[in-house]
């Protein structure tokens, strides 16, 4: 994965973009923590997609927390 800093991104933007499209990730970075991560679109959405399994996964392994005795009312204040 390629990092570059928030400027160098502003700068050759792009380039950026030409390199992702070709398949690169790339990690921006701003005073020395990473704000983004630009991604080709597919890998975004495939990523996403894997969460969501994921997820869906580890809940239907979960068993049911009980009865809900709620109002929905008690849920606002």
């Amino acid at each position: 994965m390629k990092t570059m800093s928030a400027t160098e991104a502003n700068r050759h933007f792009s380039s950026l973009l030409k390199d992702v499209a070709r398949g690169e990730e790339i990690l921006v970075m701003s005073r020395g923590r990473a704000v983004a991560k630009v991604l080709p679109f597919d890998s975004a959405a495939s990523e996403r997609k894997s969460a969501q399994n994921a997820l869906l996964e580890r809940l239907s392994k979960q068993p049911p927390t009980g009865r809900r005795n709620w109002k929905r009312d008690e849920l606002y204040d």
